[in-house]
């Protein structure tokens, strides 16, 4: 079993950021990521709130920078989906001297602190055909799939910051994006509102919702009500984006830590969970801002305290 200071599980801003810190104090540091390094950050096609990038910057140039300066100070990167961490007293003498083990699907580590930043999923609209039209024009990404509908008119779920961003950026491809939103106005940002407004490619129905997507080999149209009148109208579309929320990336935590009713972590201000020497950074959270800059700031603080646990483990006469 291969021994770490710290094991970081999840590459996204909070989890590169909490390596920086970690691997430049010369700890033992192994960042696991399920995919690549850059979490949903990466996917993002223009990032325009992070100090320093007055007009704008890319989300995977941006992340490929943390990755590299991390990687500067002899940080390992490892693929692998963490499927269970266990926490264990080797010596009751040190009730706080607690080991921790990390599963992967073929690996196991062990160490002696753990950062979880494993960021959010999508939360699906849970509605009939969506399962089985996923990546047959049902997609949550559209960064990713958006060239795929050009000169096709597209549907957009949501009406936050990312559902409103997401159809700006498809409105350089498709011929019409319809933005459904269950209220009669957005949640977006004003500047992110103001633009969409203002696009002349972007429709809006408001006060409705999804109740169907329709097709059987690829997506046809979507049927939609309005939650005022119960009416229904049928739409004609070739993609449907969902945009309405993420759910934390936690399952593999469940009954170690401490989290709320929706699956978020629960940390102090040292980001350290309920568990000592287990730190949480980034959109796993519970928290109320999710951003790229609170992700790093978030990372810093549970790097920079994760160190000290484990400066403290190393002379067990501060534990």
């Amino acid at each position: 079993m291969s021994e770490y200071d710290v094991i970081i599980i999840g590459g996204g801003p909070a989890g590169l950021t909490a390596a920086l810190y970690t691997a430049r104090a010369r700890l033992k540091t192994l960042l696991l990521e399920k995919i690549a390094p850059g979490g949903q950050a990466a996917l993002a096609w223009t990032i325009e709130n992070y100090p320093g990038f007055p007009e704008g910057i890319g989300g995977a140039e941006l992340m490929d920078r943390f990755r590299k300066q991390a990687e500067k100070y002899e940080l390992e990167i490892k693929s692998g989906e963490v499927v269970k961490v266990n926490v264990s007293s080797e010596d009751e003498r040190y009730k706080n001297k607690l080991e921790k083990v990390v599963n992967t699907e073929k690996e196991e580590y062990k160490t002696v602190a753990l950062i979880v930043a494993t960021g959010t999923r999508p939360r699906k609209l849970e509605v009939p055909g969506e399962e089985r039209l996923i990546g047959k024009g049902v997609s949550y990404c559209a960064t990713c799939d958006g060239p795929l509908f050009k000169n096709r008119k597209v549907v957009v779920v949501g009406g936050g910051d990312a559902a409103v961003k997401e159809a700006l950026f498809l409105s350089k491809f498709a011929e019409k994006v319809t933005l459904i939103h269950r209220r009669e106005e957005l949640r977006a940002s004003k500047i992110i509102e103001e633009r969409a407004v203002s696009n002349p490619k972007l429709e809006f129905i408001w006060k409705s919702i999804v109740t169907e997507i329709l097709g059987e080999t690829e997506v046809k149209g979507v049927k939609v009500r309005n939650l005022e009148t119960g009416k229904d109208l049928t739409l004609e579309t070739k993609g449907v984006f969902v945009h309405i929320g993420t759910a934390p990336n936690t399952g593999f935590l469940k009954g170690v830590v401490e989290m709320d009713e929706e699956g978020f972590i629960i940390t102090d201000e040292n980001m350290e969970t309920s568990v000592k020497g287990i730190y949480a950074c980034g959109d796993v959270r519970k928290k109320l801002l999710r951003q790229v800059v609170t992700a790093c700031g978030e990372g810093a603080t549970a790097g920079f305290a994760a160190g000290q646990y484990v400066g403290k483990w190393k002379d067990k006469t501060k534990i």
